[in-house]
Formats: structure tokens, sequence, C-alpha cells
């Protein structure tokens, strides 16, 4: 099997203008496009939609803190390390949020300048007849997908926001937060129009590069999210088929493979960020790892959330909170267990890698790809949208689906105890028909399977208030739902915007 390895270039695509300059100051800067003598070939065109990708990396935990907003604000994680270390993604643990925040003001700058890289993408190849219409076609489809996604995870985040489809000047980036549904609306048109152009998910498509199978699973993602439009779920249930369709994308016989680098780029991953070692690399790696590793402590996992893995009814536990949250018993890839290592008792196990792979001097340089949208969430997906759709019976097949990987990994994973044998009572198929139920059990599953990959927090506002209040509360008193379900606008962007009217 033969992948080309996406590199990310990251070029910098300014539109200048300068009157009444000396002659000097006539000439071409380079380095510096407009978009007229930019976007003139194959090569270019492709650099610029390359661009567009790197605001997805994990190269900074603190410049893309999305585990931050996704997860420490959850009943999931809290920060860890040491106190006052990052304490504004400790505020955000205690829901003492401020504008000025620093993960707040981080995930919007971030995501908005995605959103521009896209639009610099869209308004140089639109209209463009000097590149290839191949590359052009595919450019723009890449672009939009990823447009799609930045909305995606900034409306998510902040509810209204500014809508920009286009390179703006500073005038017109005056403009005020509009509803929505009008982003969902927007991101549902880039996602749809993207989708013809793209490639079908195969082995030969490039390493990181998105496909018509991630622009379907991202689709459904949405529509799940999208309350207010109508027959939502049946449209998230059609959109996770598409992704059944294809015939490509299975579940890995061991759930551990999504989460080392041997295994990585499966026929699980359908949306994934490719990180390489050295430039684009996963610095989770040192963010997450014990400091006596090399790292910096943060993201510990809480009591709550390792207690809610279900267990055998001989007392085995689901074997996906070995593969996610470390503990006292169970050793810590190569270095045993510390209970110094952790105020809450417990590690996070996703994001990082051993000793032996990346050595104590070299934390920062981890090489796990980041699982945006795994094969598994897409089959969660389907099974909620077809239950919440009154397809109880039918939302029983994806569900157990996932369950069956799980459970089996006993048969796959010869350092569990036991291994060979499934413990009885482990993980049973679920055959409730009853809704709320079944509801019930889904959310749990998605809990179990997804849990510290930054989406449980997104999870707990989608689900309502009276679950937000019943899980949050709990880990902190301060939690107010009408206030926190949106993460406030940056300062920065208010005291820039001045038509936000905030």
């Amino acid at each position: 099997m033969k992948h080309i390895k996406l590199s990310i270039v990251v070029i910098s695509v300014f539109i200048i203008g300068i009157a009444g300059c000396k002659k000097t100051l006539d000439q071409p800067i380079l380095g510096f496009y407009s978009p007229d003598n930019f976007f003139t070939t194959d090569a270019n065109a492709q650099f610029a939609v390359n661009a567009a990708y790197s605001p997805l990396m994990f190269s900074s935990g603190t410049d893309n803190p999305l585990w931050v907003v996704g997860d420490v604000a959850s009943d999931d994680a809290i920060k860890g390390g040491n106190t006052g270390d990052q304490a504004d993604f400790e505020a955000i643990n205690q829901f003492n949020i401020l504008p000025t925040n620093s993960a707040v003001e981080a995930i919007w700058g971030r995501y908005y300048d995605g959103v521009f890289k896209c639009n610099v993408v869209l308004d140089g190849l639109t209209n463009n007849t000097i590149v290839s219409d191949d590359v052009r076609k595919s450019s723009i489809a890449q672009a939009k997908f990823l447009r799609a996604y930045y909305y995606f995870i900034l409306t998510t985040t902040y509810g209204n926001i500014p809508l920009h489809l286009k390179v703006e000047t500073p005038a017109e980036l005056q403009s005020p937060a509009i509803a929505q549904d009008s982003i969902y609306a927007q991101i549902e048109k880039d996602c749809n129009e993207a989708i013809p152009d793209l490639q079908d998910p195969s082995s030969s498509v490039p390493l990181g590069v998105v496909t018509k199978g991630s622009a379907y699973a991202l689709l459904s993602k949405v529509y799940l999210f999208d309350a207010n439009l109508a027959n939502h779920y049946q449209l998230a249930a059609q959109a996770a088929k598409s992704v059944e369709s294809f015939g490509y994308y299975s579940l890995t016989n061991l759930y551990s493979d999504n989460f080392n680098a041997d295994t990585k780029n499966n026929t699980e991953a359908v949306f994934t960020v490719n990180h390489l070692s050295g430039g684009q690399q996963n610095d989770l790696n040192q963010f997450f790892t014990p400091r006596d590793w090399g790292g910096w402590g943060f993201f510990y996992p809480t009591a709550n959330l390792a207690n809610s893995f279900e267990k055998a009814t001989t007392g085995e536990e689901d074997p996906r909170l070995d593969y996610t949250v470390g503990r006292e018993g169970v050793p810590y890839y190569d270095l045993g267990w510390d209970p110094s290592w952790t105020t809450t008792g417990y590690l996070c196990k996703k994001w990082i890698q051993p000793l032996s792979v990346i050595p104590q001097n070299n934390r920062g340089q981890g090489n796990l790809n980041y699982e945006v949208i795994r094969y598994s969430e897409v089959l969660l997906i389907l099974a909620e949208a077809l239950n919440e759709s009154g397809q109880s019976a039918d939302a029983l097949i994806p569900l157990n689906q996932v369950r069956k990987r799980a459970r089996e990994s006993y048969l796959y994973d010869t350092s569990l105890p036991g291994y060979g044998t499934i413990p009885d009572g482990l993980l049973p198929d679920i055959t409730t028909l009853d809704q709320s139920q079944l509801r019930d059990a889904i959310r749990q599953e998605r809990r179990s399977e997804l849990a510290l990959e930054f989406h449980r927090f997104y999870d707990i506002i989608r689900y309502g208030e009276t679950y937000a209040n019943s899980v949050l509360k709990t880990v902190s008193p301060n939690f107010n739902y009408s206030k926190n379900k949106w993460f406030p606008i940056p300062q920065s962007e208010r005291d820039t915007n001045k038509k936000l009217g905030l």
C-alpha cells in the first residue's frame, strides 16, 4: 500500500495595495502575492490549499487548545499541572471565563485563520482559468470542506458569530454576528458543494487529504447538532449511511490501533489530522505527559470518567478504559505507575507515546494523528439519529457494532488478562427498544468510545439544559447553562469589530 505524505506548507497570501510609494517599492515583494500573480500554477494552488489545513494541527497545545474547551470544560478532565500554570485553562475548568481568556482567544484566532486561508483559496481559484481544471476543482472542494469544519468548531464554541465568505477589506471585516442557524446552513452548503469534487476514500488518497467520506461524516455530525433544522435527525442518518456506502471504512480489530503511530491512517480514520515528527508534530504528547517524563502534566482524567466505564459481571472492565485512562495498578506505558504524577489519580493515555518511541528530551515531537472523526463516531451518529427518528430497532445495529469491537479487544490484545476469552457479561449487545433508555445507552457509549477526544463538552451542551446541569454542576457549581453553553467572543475581537453589538 503506497501513501503519499501530505506536506503542510504554510504560506502567507496578502492583497497589497500601496499608493504613493517610491519606485523602489513598486516592485513585487518576495513572499507576498496578490491573487493575480500567485494562483498561476497548479503547484501554487496546492501550496495554498495545503496551508488551509495547517490550523488543524496540534503543533502547539496552547495555540490549539481544543482539548481545553472540549474536555477540560466537561466532566471528563481537569487542567492538571502546577497551580497557576496556564491559569486561564483552569478558569475554564471552573467556569470563571472572561473574554480575555487565552483559550477563548486562541480558538477564535486559530479557526478564523483557517477560514481566512480557505477564503484565499476560494477567491483565487473560483474563476481561475490558468490552473488546471482538476486541481482547481479539487482545491476548491477541500477549501470548502475545511471552511465548513472551522465554522463548525467556531459556532459550537461561540454560538452566533460573524460569517466571512471571502477575503475582506478591514471595513468589510466589521460585521455583526449572525444567528447560529445561518452558520449551520452555510456549513451544510459548503459540505454538499464540496462532495462532488472530493476523492472517494481509498488507500491511494494522500495522507491527511479529506475525501467524500470525510465530508459526509462531517455533514452527519452537523445535522445532529443543527436541532432547529427540520428533519435534522433523518438528514444525519442519511449522511452517515452515505459514509457506510463507500464500503471502505471499518472498525479496527483493536480499539487502541487508532492511537498508535504504527497503525494510524487505518480504515477507521474518516477525518484525521496527520502529524509527523519535526515541524508537523503533535505537541499534545508533551502537554499531557507527566513531568517526570519530560512533559508538563496537563490534562488529568476525572474519577467520574473512569468510573463511568462498564464492567463485566465478573469485574473485568471495558478495555477502552485501559486504552484511555492510566491509573494505579495498571502500568503506564513503559514507566509503571507513580501516584505523584496526577492529582486525580488518573492520567490520559490517548495522544501519549512511550519513552521508547519519543524520548524524554524530545516529548514535543509526537507523531500521533488527531482523529477528528473516526468511523466508530459515524456509527454512533447513525444510532442516535435513527433512535431519535423513531427507528430504535435499526439504531441497535450500529450501536452494537461499536460495543462488539470494544469487547472483542480481548480476542486480539495479548496484554489483556484472560486474553482469548471475552469475560462474561462484558459489554453485551443492547436490546432495549425503549427510546429513552436507548438514548441513555447511546450517550454513554459515545462517552466511553470517544473519551478524551475533545467532544464531550459539545455533546453535553447539545443534550440540553437538564442534562448539562446534572453532570456539570456536580464538578463546577459555577456552571450556568444560559451563560456557559457558549464561550464569550474574545475581547480582542470585541475591540476590533465594533459591529458585534456586544
